[in-house]
């Protein structure tokens, strides 16, 4: 499995990382099996693991922290915080990114994980209530403590990467150093603002959802039953044929599976050569809920694209589109119903 550095943190990660949403009861509950997949991904060459104190309720980091005994030095440990930890909990203080969730966050995250130290802390998304610099300053200490050795961010938008940045320099804070954007085939909007962005700050940038929630999997065709399980239930939206943006990936699917097949490789591998190829990505997140799965997911770490192969790419879906905008999972708050300027106040 190749490596690349992680922005300028010095750390070497993997090409693919190994994420684990699906671990737990958001996926697979038998701990023993998901023990191995993350053991396979580790055999694998996979070095990377991406999770959140979310998944699951906090079952996922648990399923982690039991994996890694032994074997925490060969692994670069990823996790975030932002959302409850619990699905319903509504309570103010038990969510965002202040002072107070996220020190009581990363000490929560660190019980669960079984390790004295995170090697990635992500701020899960932007959160509007809470200066940038609030956020940056417990991350600060709480790297300068040892219990996190770097920091970055999760669905930031571009102008938000830039300020972050800025505040750290002027406010003497620890600076992010990475982002985790969705990236894929159908949704490429990061193309135009975020990843250039990354490159002019050198940060490193870990994508997820490569096959955009299994879209890309070749599975979902036109006439064809779209099975919804738990997870897929939470994220209807992103598979309602009555959505224009929705409709188009039926088209686009159909476009890209003549083109895999001229390519000599499945879809799924394409998707996932794709996302890696971009040169502002460091490292893909691969979501598999099965060990068949994620050993299917290697052999596209041997898959090129040429510059052909790209550019019928770009005419069946052009650079900087996302097809469904629905699949933009972080809503700018200034575009929200109650905050849109609708008529002049009398």
């Amino acid at each position: 499995m190749q490596q690349r550095i992680l922005g300028r943190t010095g750390i070497s990660v993997s090409k693919f990382a190994l994420g684990t949403l699906h671990l737990g009861a958001w996926g697979n509950s038998d701990h023993d099996e998901a023990i191995r997949l993350i053991h396979t991904a580790l055999d694998g060459g996979i070095n990377l693991i991406d999770t959140a104190d979310q998944y699951s309720g906090g079952e996922a980091e648990e399923i982690i922290g039991k994996a890694l005994r032994g074997r925490r030095d060969d692994v670069v440990l990823a996790t975030k915080g932002h959302f409850p930890v619990r699905m319903g909990d509504h309570a103010p203080n038990r969510r965002g990114n202040s002072r107070r969730w996220l020190t009581r966050a990363v000490e929560d995250s660190l019980r669960r994980l079984d390790t004295d130290r995170i090697d990635l802390y992500q701020v899960h998304r932007p959160d509007p209530a809470t200066d940038i610099d609030e956020t940056l300053s417990v991350l600060s200490d709480l790297v300068r403590a040892g219990k996190i050795m770097a920091i970055g961010t999760s669905d930031f938008p571009a102008e938000q990467m830039v300020e972050a940045q800025w505040v750290a320099d002027r406010r003497n804070h620890i600076p992010f150093r990475t982002e985790q954007p969705p990236y894929s085939l159908f949704v490429r909007g990061i193309e135009a603002d975020v990843l250039p962005t990354a490159r002019k700050y050198g940060l490193g940038v870990l994508t997820w959802s490569p096959l955009n929630s299994g879209w890309l999997t070749g599975r979902i065709r036109r006439g064809e039953k779209i099975e919804l399980d738990a997870f897929r239930r939470v994220v209807s939206h992103k598979f309602d044929l009555e959505l224009p943006g929705n409709r188009r990936k039926l088209d686009a699917v159909e476009e890209l599976l003549a083109l895999a097949q001229d390519a000599g490789t499945p879809l799924t591998h394409l998707a996932l050569a794709f996302a890696a190829n971009h040169p502002a990505v460091t490292s893909v997140i691969l979501g598999p809920r099965t060990i068949d799965q994620l050993t299917d997911q290697f052999a596209a770490a041997e898959v090129h694209l040429d510059g052909e192969i790209l550019d019928r790419i770009d005419k069946i879906v052009p650079p900087g589109v996302t097809l469904n905008p629905s699949d933009i999972d972080y809503r700018r708050p200034a575009l929200a119903a109650e905050e849109r300027r609708r008529t002049l106040s009398s």
